[in-house]
C-alpha cells in the first residue's frame, strides 16, 4: 500500500515493488506484487511501467507486478485485517497477501510536533530563503519535515537544503545579505539487474521569495529509448552516487 502525497522519497514504493518482483522472479515466479495506490499517478511512472513490462510481464496474465490506481480502482487502503493479512480498499476490494507492506500517510516527526513547528498539514512551514520556521524564530527546519513546495522529500534534496540553510545562518549571524538559493535533486531507482532509471531536477526561489519552484527546461529523466548499456550505466551511476553522497554527508 503506497501512501498519498506528500511522502518521503516519491519513487520509493515503486522501486521497492521492483526489487521484490526481482526476488520473486528468481525464487517464487508464481507470486506477484500488488501495489494499492491512493494516487492516480506517480513519479517516473512511464519509466517504471516500461521496466515492469520488459522485466516482469506487466499488464499480462503472468505479471509479477500489478498497479491499482486510486482514481479508477479506488485502491486507497482504508482498513487492514491483520489476522487474515487482508487490505480493504476504498471501493471495498479485499486483497489478501502473504506479506503486507502498508506505508501510511506521512507527517513530520514527533519532535517537530512537540516543538510546535507543524501547521495543519502535519509538516513544518518555513521561510524559503533561510528555512527558518515561520512559527518560532531562530529554529531552522530542513529535510522531510519542512514544506519545500516543488522540492521533493528526498535525501538528496535534504542535503541541498542543509547547505542552503547553513549558508543562510552564517549570513544572519554575520550581518551579510542572504543570497537567493538554488536547489537540486537527483534520484536513481534500480528496478532489476543492470537496469536503473533516474530523474534530476533543479529548483530556485521564486521572485517573490514565497515558493521553491522547478526551473523550466532543467533536469529530466532517463531516456524512454535508453539502450541496455545506458541502463547498465545508470545502475553503476546509482552506486557511485550513493558512495559519494554518504561521504559528503558523514565524512
Amino acid at each position: 500500500a503506497a501512501p498519498p502525497n506528500p511522502y518521503r522519497c516519491p519513487p520509493a514504493p515503486y522501486e521497492r515493488a521492483s526489487q521484490i518482483a526481482y526476488y520473486l522472479k528468481q525464487n517464487k515466479p508464481n507470486s506477484k506484487v500488488i501495489i494499492l495506490d491512493p494516487k492516480a499517478s506517480f513519479t517516473k511512472q512511464a519509466l517504471f511501467e516500461k521496466a515492469w513490462t520488459e522485466l516482469y510481464g506487466y499488464k499480462t496474465a503472468n505479471a509479477l507486478i500489478e498497479w491499482w490506481p486510486g482514481d479508477t480502482k479506488g485502491a486507497a487502503v482504508v482498513e487492514i485485517d491483520v489476522a487474515s493479512k487482508t487490505a480493504i480498499t476504498q471501493f471495498g476490494d479485499k486483497v489478501q497477501g502473504a506479506v503486507l507492506n502498508v506505508i501510511p500517510p506521512q507527517k513530520a516527526g514527533k519532535l517537530a510536533f512537540t516543538a510546535d513547528l507543524v501547521d495543519a498539514t502535519g509538516w513544518c512551514p518555513v521561510n524559503k530563503l533561510t528555512f527558518e520556521s515561520t512559527r518560532h524564530p531562530f529554529i531552522h527546519v530542513i529535510g522531510d519535515a519542512s514544506i519545500a513546495d516543488s522540492l521533493p522529500k528526498s535525501g538528496f534534496a535534504a542535503n541541498t537544503e542543509a547547505k542552503v540553510c547553513a549558508a543562510a545562518i552564517h549570513s544572519l549571524l554575520t550581518g551579510q545579505d542572504i543570497e537567493s538559493p538554488a536547489f537540486s535533486n537527483g534520484c536513481y531507482s534500480i528496478v532489476g539487474k543492470d537496469y536503473a532509471i533516474s530523474v534530476v531536477g533543479v529548483y530556485r526561489l521564486s521572485d517573490d521569495g514565497k515558493l521553491i519552484e522547478s526551473i523550466a527546461g532543467s533536469g529530466g529523466t532517463s531516456s524512454a529509448t535508453a539502450t541496455a548499456q545506458d541502463l547498465k550505466f545508470d545502475t553503476s551511476y546509482a552506486y557511485s552516487w550513493y558512495n559519494n553522497f554518504t561521504q559528503d554527508v558523514f565524512k
